[in-house]
């Protein structure tokens, strides 16, 4: 009679192992139907993900529930529908979202704030954003806030980088009239002294409230409400300042050049530190313009140059009769010459076969092969060129027209 107790015991426990197995098959078939979906649609509701975010944020396996967020609102819709024959619990969530309640705006009030590609400071740095630059807010968790920059890129940062803000908050701190720093560093002072306490570290392109002009001094406001004092010659009025810019070749060169020796920083956009593409958006920032990220985006936008012969390969000739200075020369890795390879690095051209690029430091290499300063690797390793100066493209913004920088 025991025997046959534990048999049935068994077969009991036997049956609820099967049924559990059989669960969790069915649970892990939902799941990866979910994701497959979420991959095929964001090849067009999100195809870069460093500028929109289509994710399933949390999943519960076993209730069958899932979490999608998207930034994309005019997805959700459709995303529902195509969701309607998986038999799960779905839910959206866009962004911003309610996490950060009604403060969906920010200014950075550090000198350099470093985003990362998650809410960690372990996380890989992204990029760079300068103090007084607007930024949405996207999500908060724990101490970081997921923004998205005037470029598009979307990155988490430190909650004590941004002065969070309502629309209401936005208006009035866009309506107080503006510095922007542009000296290379410098430092603003707790008096008008400058053997007082230093408030803060400054980089070109720092932009503060002006609330007062000294004998000497501007007499500054920060987005966090700290009062500081900077001298009036490593400062301009903002406006001035967007007026004067002229995005002429030789202007952006003249930029790039004053960075020559800074060095290489990956996720860098500053004078403290600067990657490839982070050293021509600030090149081109400094006279005015926004333009797209990262290397991979900035060689979408633009008017393309012809430098490759009929075979795919990079050829000087045409590089010299094409090109004219400041335009954007980029790079695959290795000698990849498939005409859709990854870019991988960007310069700025020079003229006379000479281009300057962040590698190492900021330097200035040749593609000849008879120059002293010809850099084989790089040369070999062209794959396209763009013209920015005097192209009409989407991409390329002028500040002065931005609405992150203007009232």
């Amino acid at each position: 009679m025991e025997n046959f107790k534990t048999a049935l015991i068994l077969i009991f426990l036997i049956s609820l192992g099967v049924t559990s197995e059989a669960q969790a098959q069915v649970d892990s078939t939902q799941y990866h139907r979910i994701v497959q979906i979420i991959d095929e649609n964001s090849r067009v509701i999100a195809p870069d993900k460093r500028t929109k975010i289509l994710e399933i944020a949390a999943e519960n396996i076993s209730d069958n529930q899932y979490i999608i967020q998207t930034t994309e609102k005019d997805a959700v819709i459709f995303l529902q529908q195509k969701l309607s024959a998986v038999p799960a619990k779905v839910t959206f969530k866009t962004l911003p979202d309610s996490s950060v309640g009604d403060q969906v705006h920010g200014i950075i009030n550090l000198s350099v704030a470093n985003l990362r590609t998650q809410p960690s400071h372990a996380a890989e740095m992204a990029t760079q954003v300068l103090l007084g630059t607007q930024v949405d807010i996207l999500q908060k968790n724990g101490g970081d806030f997921r923004i998205r920059t005037p470029e598009g890129y979307i990155a988490w940062v430190p909650t004590s980088s941004v002065t969070a803000m309502t629309k209401t908050e936005l208006s009035i701190w866009k309506k107080k009239p503006k510095l922007i720093y542009i000296e290379e560093f410098g430092r603003s002072y707790s008096a008008a002294n400058s053997s007082s306490q230093r408030i803060s570290d400054l980089v070109y392109g720092n932009i503060l409230s002006l609330l007062l002009e000294e004998s000497e001094y501007y007499k500054v406001e920060y987005p966090d409400k700290r009062i500081a004092y900077i001298l009036k010659d490593e400062a301009v009025l903002f406006e001035k300042w967007v007026d004067s810019r002229q995005a002429t070749p030789e202007n952006v060169i003249l930029s790039a050049k004053s960075m020559l020796g800074l060095p290489y920083l990956w996720g860098g956009t500053s004078v403290k530190g600067v990657d490839c593409s982070g050293f021509t958006k600030t090149s081109f920032y400094m006279n005015g313009f926004v333009i797209p990220r990262d290397a991979s985006q900035q060689v979408l936008a633009g008017e393309k140059i012809e430098i490759l012969d009929e075979e795919g390969n990079f050829s000087p000739a045409l590089a010299l009769k094409n090109l004219n200075p400041a335009d954007l020369l980029f790079f695959a890795a290795g000698k990849n010459k498939n005409p859709n390879a990854r870019i991988t690095h960007v310069a700025l051209y020079l003229g006379n076969g000479e281009f300057i690029h962040a590698a190492g430091t900021v330097r200035i290499n040749s593609m000849l092969k008879d120059s002293k300063n010809y850099d084989d690797f790089q040369s070999r390793t062209v794959v396209a060129a763009r013209r920015y100066i005097g192209t009409k493209d989407e991409q390329i913004k002028v500040i002065k027209d931005h609405s992150y920088y203007t009232n």
